[in-house]
């Protein structure tokens, strides 16, 4: 279900998230070197954001 466009921020500026999604995680896991192609993708180890 979505929201309704009265809900959005004015401005339409959000702030980023703090949590990410699992191929979001598995990229950035990918560019610092602690993931390799066959590893698993459940129980992924803990990661922040790039700022």
């Amino acid at each position: 279900m979505s929201r309704h466009p009265s809900f959005k921020p004015p401005g339409g500026s959000t702030k980023s998230r703090n949590v990410l999604k699992r191929f979001e995680r598995v990229e950035l896991l990918r560019k610092r070197g602690q993931w390799k192609e066959g590893d698993r993708v459940l129980a992924l180890v803990k990661t922040k954001p790039e700022e």
